[in-house]
């Protein structure tokens, strides 16, 4: 095959953007669809930042199109010396914007100029309206970005600002959908860190709407993460400081949890994966509580200082920092880590400060946070010694011994390629042994329902057999020992009944991985496995079916006159064929992977689920689940459907 500079291809225009979408907004998977939202959303919040814009609105439209508006300047409508107009030019061209330029914006989320082109190259169509000068100008896109309507004005208008109505391809998002839910909580999360600005989401589909507005932010954020926990400190400390350009803001409060919870910002774009800034604040801490602890002579004998881990356990704090676009420097597209070196000096110098001045205007409150930090210590080395007297029993009785009748191991040494399925109960551990793929999935029988870890120490965890099992099997330690690249399984599946046995068992053991094994999930490792609700047996043709949804079920049995339908009441109904067939086989089965899309709102959902405030779990479960809904078919209490059975939606 010759191989010359014909072989080679020149994507023009927005072109490589619809060939490789992946590199530029993650995935075509539902986060990718809600990544288009984000980066319009990100423009019109650094209209905000920059003083100009003081309400952003965001409609999610009957049709499947998304609507963001702002307040703000209005992009550029005057010919650029491209010959386009700038709105032309923002929304066709890659690394075209305000962001490149030194005035524009101070600080912005933005920083590649390809947010609003990409937005374009994978929409079906995209209409930006933009209102000044006493103007409303009008421009449109089609087709993935190229232009039908070059700009001009259609009407008069006293407002100002910037509309953007776009409708996504769906072709390349597949059965993504818009959710209400996920954007509102990431504009909450944009209000907590606007002062004063009022933002508001809409849905045409539902009716429903909400507004936010703070005028004290990081103080509101962190309150709302911690409303379901017990606090030590009840004033929520917050600061803000403006250092070689660099503006840091942050807050904090320990409470009783057992796990740290810690959200950075960089100009309102969530940092996920922390960065330069979030690295010195965690040196603050560290430094400043080992100072108090020696101050108080806390630490005695061999021990010269407490881990980080240890100062940070129970910790929610909340950093936002907004950077110049001159040194401005994230890691990736996506914007998930911060890269910009002097913002590290410049955190750990006013967090160093700042928490040193808060410490001594707050001795009572300081003290009792150094109890905790001394709990923690305390527990963690009572841990490392249980640790230790595990391994010393597993070198004497060999893990085989150890694991004896429980984990039933995959033949493969290639980690990547084996799977460890978590089942519930003997009945069906027994069917997955016997139908499984014996090279590659590894059975683990779970009896019972495992220790919650949201409401227990490491201590009381390690010692439940369950979880001291689960550990040893996946072979990469646990809480703050826990080493993904010692885990023996490329996937971690959950495989319970379907019912609310196995809902709360699924759960417990999602809680506990996210608190004490949560890079797991952070690497999308920890899936969910999907077994299906009925059984179609289609007589005379010894045909059989199965249905995972009442939908299903309805489309198969539609043109059917003589069947059998049975509901599944677990996974030990079904033979070691079955189980394979319609679960474990990696050709036919349906996984669901479990990820951490918003930190923050895991980190509250987990506490109030699985935490002790009971009125809370009660005000969240009646305000999100209804309990009117029934299923869409009524199996009658033999669990089965003959020929002449009535079935009802």
């Amino acid at each position: 095959m010759n191989y010359d500079a014909s072989s080679l291809k020149v994507l023009k225009g927005l072109e490589g953007v619809r060939k490789r979408p992946g590199m530029y907004i993650g995935s075509t998977d539902v986060n990718g669809l809600h990544h288009l939202v984000w980066e319009i959303v990100d423009n019109a919040v650094d209209e905000s930042l920059a003083g100009f814009a003081t309400k952003i609105e965001v409609t999610l439209n009957i049709d499947g199109s998304i609507t963001v508006e702002d307040d703000g300047r209005g992009i550029p409508i005057d010919k650029h010396e491209s010959g386009l107009t700038g709105v032309e030019l923002v929304f066709s061209e890659l690394h075209a914007g305000g962001k490149f330029s030194e005035g524009a914006y101070k600080t912005s989320g933005g920083l590649h100029g390809v947010g609003s082109s990409v937005v374009n190259a994978l929409s079906k169509w995209l209409k930006v309206s933009v209102f000044k000068n006493g103007n409303e100008y009008f421009t449109e896109f089609e087709n993935g970005g190229q232009i039908k309507t070059n700009t001009k004005i259609i009407s008069k208008s006293n407002k100002r600002g910037t509309k953007v109505h776009f409708m996504p391809d769906y072709e390349i998002f597949k059965k993504s959908k818009f959710s209400f839910e996920t954007i509102s909580e990431r504009l909450r999360e944009s209000s907590f860190l606007l002062k004063g600005i009022v933002i508001k989401i809409t849905d045409k589909n539902t009716d429903k709407s909400e507004e936010f507005k703070h005028e004290n932010g990081i103080k509101a954020f962190v309150e709302f993460i911690n409303d379901s926990k017990v606090v030590i400190n009840k004033n929520i400390a917050t600061f803000s400081d403006n250092k070689n350009k660099i503006e840091v803001e942050f807050g904090f409060q320990y409470t009783e949890s057992f796990s740290e919870s810690i959200i950075s910002f960089v100009n309102n774009v969530k940092t996920k994966d922390g960065g330069t800034h979030e690295s010195a604040a965690k040196s603050a801490f560290t430094k400043v509580f080992n100072e108090f602890a020696q101050e108080k002579n806390i630490l005695k004998g061999k021990t010269t200082a407490f881990d980080g881990m240890d100062i940070r356990e129970g910790l929610t704090l909340i950093l936002s920092l907004k950077v110049p676009e001159s040194i401005l420097e994230f890691v990736g597209q996506t914007k998930d880590k911060l890269g910009t070196p002097e913002a590290k000096n410049v955190v750990e110098e006013v967090v160093s400060r700042e928490l040193k001045f808060w410490i001594n205007e707050n001795k009572e409150e300081s003290l009792k946070i150094l109890e905790k930090i001394k709990k923690s210590f305390d527990a963690r080395n009572a841990a490392r010694l249980a640790r230790a007297e595990v391994r010393k029993t597993k070198d004497a009785l060999s893990e085989k011994k150890i694991l004896s009748g429980k984990l039933t191991p995959a033949q493969s040494k290639k980690v990547e390629e084996k799977e460890l399925f978590l089942v519930e109960g003997d009945s069906a551990g027994g069917s997955a042994k016997l139908g499984r793929d014996r090279k590659t999935q590894a059975i683990l029988p779970l009896r019972g329902k495992v220790i919650n870890a949201e409401k227990s120490k490491l201590l009381e965890i390690l010692k439940n057999e369950e979880i001291a099992t689960l550990i040893n099997t996946i072979g990469a330690g646990v809480g703050n020992d826990f080493n993904i690249k010692n885990a023996q399984y490329g996937k971690i599946i959950i495989m319970t009944d379907a019912d609310t046995d196995g809902a709360h068992i699924q759960i417990l053991l999602l809680t506990f991985l996210f608190r004490y094994m949560k890079p797991l999930i952070e690497y999308g490792r920890v899936y969910i496995a999907q077994p299906p609700l009925y059984k179609i047996s289609q007589k005379n043709k010894n045909k059989i079916e199965y249905a995972w949804t009442d939908e299903e079920l309805r489309d198969i049995v539609k043109n059917k006159s003589s069947f059998d339908i049975q509901r599944y009441k677990g996974l030990g109904e079904m033979n070691a064929d079955q189980l394979w067939e319609t679960t474990m086989d990696p050709e036919t089965r349906t996984l669901i992977k479990v990820s951490i899309e918003d930190i923050a709102i895991v980190e509250r959902r987990v506490s109030i689920l699985m935490g002790d405030k009971v009125e809370l779990r009660k005000e969240w479960i009646n305000k999100n689940v209804d309990f009117s809904l029934e299923d869409d078919f009524q199996i009658n209490k033999s669990n089965n459907i003959g020929e002449n059975s009535d079935y009802e939606k």
